[in-house]
């Protein structure tokens, strides 16, 4: 009688209240779908926005399905956004998620690990995340989106440390196909990662490549991620997924856009620097025409130049 008592509530309870392994996250009502790039290689794309639109769901993440199981790239900016995201794998594939890579430590791309923590899934990401991980800003940044995402960010969203912090090249092979996973150093974040998917020639980018945008510079390296966009430029790619936008179809012109934006901050900023020409009188005098039709040029592009202007400010006394 007792077993029939426990089996009759496990019957109801379960599908109510999550008592399954994992727990229930508030489910996201955006519009994600899982679009196929190549015969591997799927993503779903954000739309753009500041951080908070759109329930959270700005970035993009990927997925590579193999005869022997699942690699994600990147999870999405609120649990929520990553059980939607799981769902959509489940639609398609009964395959395990082993492996997560994370492009960079970010709130927009990392508040879904959880989801795919809980499936077993084993977590990369580049060193210097956990500098992110430690720092004050990523607890102050976890307390404000409680808020401002509520309740898709909520008391049980958790920061998820990787099992693997990387700081060189490393390659592996699951059913067939061939990944490689290329930490670039500190460029958009303190730590940013490639992943490149053999057969299929696609590159998943991160943020060092924001497709028909202007980029959110944040604290990035500038200078660095300058010069991993100038080596990008030679790789003979298929498609490039980037971390916000649509799918590059010409990795090339994405490539040599985000770029251009960056090299023009660098010239603009560092002379101004160089003349000792206050910032507030430099930006104004500056012309934007190359960049101002680009989506999010009004939200980014004053802090991305204010931020070049002191880095190169700090620069120059070095």
């Amino acid at each position: 009688m007792r077993n029939t008592i426990r089996c009759f509530l496990l019957a109801v309870l379960v599908p109510v209240f999550g008592v399954q392994a994992g727990q229930t996250y508030v489910p996201a009502s955006v519009d994600m779908t899982l679009r196929q790039v190549s015969e591997h290689v799927y993503y779903v794309q954000g739309i753009p926005g500041i951080a908070t639109d759109n329930q959270g769901f700005i970035s993009n993440a990927g997925v590579v399905i193999t005869d022997a199981g699942v690699v994600v790239f990147d999870s999405l900016g609120t649990p929520s956004l990553g059980d939607m995201l799981l769902k959509k794998i489940r639609a398609i594939t009964d395959q395990p998620i082993l492996r997560v890579i994370v492009s960079h430590y970010h709130a927009d791309h990392i508040y879904g690990l959880q989801v795919f923590e809980e499936q077993g899934a084993e977590i990369w990401a580049p060193l210097g995340a956990e500098a992110y991980l430690a720092s004050e800003n990523a607890r102050e940044r976890l307390e404000e989106r409680r808020f401002s995402l509520e309740p898709w960010v909520n008391d049980d969203t958790r920061l998820v440390e990787p099992d693997h912090y990387l700081s060189e090249q490393q390659r592996f092979e699951l059913g067939g196909v061939q990944f490689t996973v290329t930490p670039v150093g500190a460029a958009h974040s303190d730590g940013d990662l490639t992943l490149y998917v053999e057969p299929d020639r696609v590159l998943f980018s991160g943020d060092i490549i924001f497709e028909g945008r202007v980029p959110f510079l944040g604290d990035a390296n500038s200078g660095h991620w300058l010069e991993v966009l100038k080596r990008m430029e030679s790789r003979p790619l298929a498609a490039l997924v980037p971390g916000h936008g649509p799918v590059a179809a010409d990795p090339d012109k994405a490539v040599a856009q985000t770029r251009r934006y960056l090299a023009f901050l660098r010239e603009k900023m560092g002379a101004a620097v160089a003349d000792m020409v206050p910032f507030d009188e430099v930006y104004p005098a500056v012309d934007w025409s190359e960049f101002k039709d680009l989506p999010a040029f009004a939200e980014a592009n004053r802090r991305n130049a204010y931020q070049v202007y002191l880095s190169m400010e700090a620069e120059s006394f070095q």
